[in-house]
């Protein structure tokens, strides 16, 4: 993310690493600890805050914005599986069949329950290669605003219309 990062810092904006290090995995832990920073940084800037998620990191600030939604402003995603948890990933043999059903019906839990509420751009790649790009489109938030680049997933981080498309959609 350091690219981006200091592309949208050149650009003007205040764009913060999340402050974890190493994404491991562990999304509700994680969820927790940015709502905590989100909270934190719209107290101190005295407005909502815009998410930039890359792939798991995506699905991390969806979830946050689904928790506090009145200080997130939006959210841009990229290679970020918005479909069946990790079942459409290069991981998902990592995980056991009822892992993976849990955490699908999760997000439909989720999604049915307490839908997202704040503007999303989801960029997604048919090049991906970690991800199944059909996992990154978003059918069941309205308004979505899908954008389609020829990065692979690992490219996504430094490929100019992913940037491009961030800045356009942060600007908005």
């Amino acid at each position: 993310m350091l690219p981006i990062r200091n592309y949208l810092r050149w650009l003007g904006y205040d764009s913060r690493t999340w402050g974890l290090g190493t994404n491991r995995g562990d999304v509700e832990s994680d969820v927790e600890r940015i709502i905590e920073s989100a909270i934190s940084a719209a107290d101190e800037t005295g407005r909502p805050v815009s998410f930039v998620g890359w792939s798991l990191g995506g699905v991390i600030a969806r979830e946050v914005a689904r928790e506090i939604p009145e200080l997130v402003s939006q959210l841009v995603t990229f290679g970020s599986p918005v479909v069946g948890g990790p079942s459409h990933t290069l991981a998902a043999r990592s995980y056991s069949a009822e892992a993976r059903y849990r955490a699908e019906q999760r997000i439909e839990e989720l999604d049915r329950d307490n839908p997202l509420a704040v503007p999303i751009t989801a960029i997604f790649t048919r090049r991906d290669g970690v991800v199944n790009w059909r996992a990154c489109i978003d059918r069941k938030t309205a308004g979505v605003k899908h954008i389609e680049v020829g990065s692979s997933h690992v490219g996504l981080g430094i490929d100019p219309d992913v940037w491009q498309a961030t800045a356009e959609a942060l600007a908005a």
